[in-house]
């Protein structure tokens, strides 16, 4: 994982375990898995933390976390990219997350 990605992890990794209360180590991994009713419940409730999310990570937390559901991280490892290159703006899209995380902490820590 190149440095200032895995500043950024750590980043929100910390912002989450304080917003959630619940130890995250990866919140930007892009795996998730979900029922397909409960994600259609996510979808319904999905403006309640504003519908902005590039990649629909931080929704699926952020909204499974308002439904009560239980969130499991399970450790993965990464490898080198070896085709292709990110769709990722490190800087560009990093304030777009961090701006929804301060959108979530005001619903979830300053109600």
């Amino acid at each position: 994982m190149r440095f200032l990605n895995l500043l950024g992890n750590k980043f929100f990794s910390f912002a989450f375990t304080w917003l959630l209360e619940q130890k995250f180590k990866d919140t930007l991994c892009g795996t998730k898995v979900i029922f397909r009713e409960d994600y259609y419940r996510l979808v319904k409730n999905q403006s309640y933390f504003g519908d902005f999310d590039p990649f629909g990570d931080y929704d699926l937390i952020f909204g499974a976390h308002k439904l009560n559901h239980k969130i499991v991280e399970i450790p993965i490892r990464y490898k080198e990219r070896t085709y292709g290159s990110t769709n990722i703006s490190r800087f560009r899209h990093g304030v777009v997350l961090l701006r929804m995380c301060f959108f979530a902490a005001r619903k979830i820590k300053f109600i």
